[in-house]
């Protein structure tokens, strides 16, 4: 039962990551422009999704702050006591939990609009580590003139180093690989 949950989590992860690297394009036409009642909305109806769903983790007293990420995404970051039930192992509790608000606002509004839900800068501490990874990858891919893998990831995680390396004109990048094991190539130019 849990590997077929999972399995749909990663089948509908692939369709909201090809909507997301769709945003990474340099085409204006696509994109919706989002006014700041919409966006207050947007917010309004990711924090209730968000407080709805945490009832269940019995974590106490919450505090979460909303603000805009360099990429245009709300960003809800939760804090209060003992969090780390809502990380779980990797990264995985949190990513469902990101995962389920994104699509309970998306059915709500009616448009997709990038929710990150984070805990206490978890996500803001992988992204960092990520974007450092990303540039390695690419200075080692131009210097060494060969494609370099890196290890599978979430379709957050590879949309991340796609926008890192996304201006870089030693190289550019490409998700290969299915389900789990998909990956991000850095191919230099």
């Amino acid at each position: 039962m849990a590997e077929e949950t999972e399995e749909i989590i990663d089948d509908i992860e692939e369709v909201d990551e090809e909507s997301a690297t769709a945003g990474v394009s340099d085409s204006e036409e696509d994109e919706l422009v989002v006014t700041d009642e919409m966006l207050d909305n947007i917010a309004d109806t990711a924090i209730a999704a968000l407080q709805d769903i945490l009832q269940y983790f019995n974590v106490g007293e919450v505090t979460i702050d909303e603000y805009e990420g360099d990429e245009g995404e709300l960003i809800l970051d939760i804090s209060g006591n003992d969090m780390a039930v809502l990380i779980g192992r990797h990264g995985k509790t949190l990513d469902a939990l990101q995962f389920i608000v994104s699509m309970i606002t998306v059915r709500t509004i009616g448009f997709r609009y990038p929710v990150i839900v984070d805990v206490e800068g978890y996500k803001n501490r992988q992204r960092q580590k990520l974007e450092s990874i990303a540039r390695s990858s690419a200075n080692r891919a131009a210097s060494q003139h060969r494609k370099v893998g890196l290890r599978p990831m979430t379709p957050y995680e590879r949309r991340i180093v796609h926008i890192a390396l996304r201006d870089d004109d030693r190289v550019e990048t490409v998700s290969e690989g299915e389900g789990p094991s998909r990956h991000v190539v850095v191919v230099p130019l």
